[in-house]
């Protein structure tokens, strides 16, 4: 099973940018699509945004289309969140997590999940 570990969280002010690293150990990333999810305080997990298992293809939440972008580095077992034009809604844990299945338009998550980096956007 992978294991992953998040980080590149902390506090910026909207409109700011921040990015995201997912180191993976024990095993390949490149056998699985991933993604990344959120939790804000009091909400439910979301799911942010996808990559395939090359990254020839990538599926972004509404909220966040045309400001996140999700890539991939197989070699070196990462993957990355970019997030530009920050605001204070997208506040919360953001987790790296496999993924059981993976199309152009859905995602569901898998068992191996990080413990999350905290995201705070000051408005």
């Amino acid at each position: 099973q992978v294991q992953l570990v998040e980080s590149g969280g902390g506090m910026v002010q909207a409109g700011g940018s921040l990015r995201l690293y997912c180191a993976a150990s024990g095993r390949t990333i490149s056998d699985y699509p991933m993604g990344w999810f959120r939790q804000a305080p009091g909400k439910a997990r979301e799911f942010v945004a996808g990559i395939s298992t090359r990254g020839q293809s990538t599926l972004l939440a509404e909220s966040v289309k045309g400001r996140f972008t999700i890539s991939r580095d197989n070699v070196k077992n990462m993957v990355y969140l970019q997030m530009n034009s920050l605001k204070p809604e997208d506040t919360a844990v953001y987790y790296c997590v496999t993924a059981t299945f993976y199309s152009g338009d859905d995602f569901r998550p898998g068992h191996s999940w990080g413990r999350g980096t905290q995201v705070t956007v000051a408005s």
